[in-house]
């Protein structure tokens, strides 16, 4: 800016009061402003829930009892599939959906991820059963292989090991929380820093 543009901006702004700033807090944001901002982003979830379409109970494509379910979402690292996949990640809670109905399945398998996600949890296992006895045989196996890759919040799942429950059950990972992604932006600035 040249000093003759500098001069007539001034000039523009003689004779202007300057507003005393009353209506925001300055310095650091108290408790009270986090538990605020705490309760809206609840809010604004728990209204994305509600407007979340339901899983599909339409065209489903039939597994068998023994198939291997394996899905990953681009840009989940090769080695953390590999580590779920194996295993590795502890079960940090379970969810059982033998003997419901498909549509008893769903609501289940939402709740439950919602649950999770509110509590931070990142490596889940869903028990669905293999099936072999139903007609047709692994429906409800199919439902939730073909539900879980639908769910933003799921980045991968395959099925566990046999010790685990085999192809009756799925390691699920799911997506770090906003809070959790900040601490760990923040433990690795301080390991920079």
């Amino acid at each position: 800016m040249s000093h003759s543009d500098w001069s007539s901006f001034l000039g523009e702004l003689d004779g202007l009061t300057p507003i005393k700033q009353d209506t925001l807090p300055t310095g650091h944001r108290d408790e009270r402003d986090a538990a605020v901002l705490a309760e809206r982003r609840r809010a604004a979830e728990t209204e994305a829930d509600a407007a979340e379409p339901g899983l599909s109970l339409d065209n489903v494509v039939l597994l068998r009892p023994d198939d291997m379910v394996s899905y990953k979402k681009p840009g989940v690292q090769d080695g953390v599939f590999k580590k779920l996949r194996l295993g590795k990640y502890p079960c940090e809670a379970r969810l059982d959906l033998h003997h419901h109905s498909v549509e008893r399945a769903r609501d289940a398998l939402l709740n439950f991820i919602r649950a999770c996600l509110r509590q931070d949890l990142r490596s889940v296992v869903i028990v669905h059963g293999k099936g072999e006895r139903c007609q047709p045989p692994a429906l409800l196996k199919s439902y939730v292989s073909g539900w879980l890759p639908q769910l933003p919040e799921v980045l991968a799942c395959h099925s566990a090991l046999r010790q685990h429950g085999g192809s009756g059950c799925l390691y699920v990972l799911l997506r770090k929380s906003e809070q959790a992604k900040q601490h760990t932006r923040e433990r690795l600035q301080s390991r920079q820093g």
